[in-house]
């Protein structure tokens, strides 16, 4: 009963996708890693000032495993959903989003996470993975309210979130530990009120 348990599962992690004519989204996978750790070598200097410290362990085969494991238990839980982005026609690895910190009960929130490659930064590709994911989970998680976080100078992507709806709210005051020090965050938010209002 439980490898059956285990192998459904296994099962709807890989089917699950949300997807475009131009874009997948979808779960990573272990044959990623090679595609996935050369474009994070090469955009390291791009991304290190917006993101969290890196071990060298993070970057090996045997790190990208247990971040699998730890995706795949986050996905499982209905907790969050880590998505890697996905050009089609060629289909090439160009960054990630993540469903955060997902909340039921009187919340119905998320927390949005995402970077991209530095040669496929700013050109449309964040936007168009945002409108996916927007729509999916105000239409299909039926969550009531989208959160995101970013530093203050980090103006690409405080531009990036309000031309997909969202309003700064406030001010987080040494909110995460980015690039090793905790770093101040402005906070922003879309209401699924306000993703209709605009016949989305």
């Amino acid at each position: 009963m439980v490898a059956l348990l285990l192998s459904s599962r296994a099962r709807r992690r890989h089917r699950f996708a949300i997807q475009s004519a131009d874009y997948l989204l979808r779960l990573p996978r272990t044959e990623d890693f090679e595609e996935w750790r050369t474009l994070r070598t090469r955009s390291r200097a791009f991304l290190q000032p917006w993101e969290p410290v890196w071990s060298a362990a993070d970057m090996t085969r045997r790190g990208f495993r247990k971040r699998i494991a730890r995706v795949n238990f986050e996905f499982d839980a209905g907790s969050g959903i880590q998505l890697f982005i996905f050009r089609r026609n060629p289909d090439r690895l160009v960054g990630g989003i993540t469903i955060g910190l997902i909340r039921r009960g009187v919340a119905q929130n998320c927390m949005l996470g995402y970077w991209m490659g530095e040669e496929y930064a700013g050109k449309g590709h964040m936007f168009a993975a945002l409108q996916l994911v927007i729509r999916y989970i105000f239409e299909e998680l039926r969550l009531h309210r989208i959160e995101a976080a970013c530093i203050p100078t980090n103006m690409r992507s405080a531009s990036l979130l309000q031309k997909a709806g969202f309003t700064q709210e406030g001010y987080l005051h040494k909110y995460l530990r980015i690039n090793g020090e905790w770093q101040d965050h402005h906070l922003f938010a879309l209401l699924k009120d306000d993703y209709d209002r605009k016949g989305n």
